[in-house]
């Protein structure tokens, strides 16, 4: 049978925060100058732009339909 890679995965996480007291900034740093150090190349992109979705959602005024008033039940004025 083969050992769950995803408690491994978790565990090698916790370890990672546990080493430098789960603060992102410190975990990050350090990481990063691993990644530095360690003399491979590694792609950087730009990062990516929203994308500008408004035909997609009906909120302007030319969409707004006129809500009618219903009366209420019977007996309330």
């Amino acid at each position: 049978m083969t050992p769950d890679p995803t408690a491994e995965i978790k565990r090698i996480r916790h370890q990672l925060g546990a080493d430098d007291d789960f603060d992102l900034d410190r975990i990050f740093a350090r990481l990063h100058k691993r990644q530095f150090n360690s003399g491979r190349s590694y792609v950087r992109r730009a990062p990516r732009k929203p994308a500008d979705n408004h035909r997609l959602h009906r909120s302007g005024p030319r969409h707004q339909t006129e809500v009618q008033a219903f009366p209420g039940p019977p007996g309330e004025s």
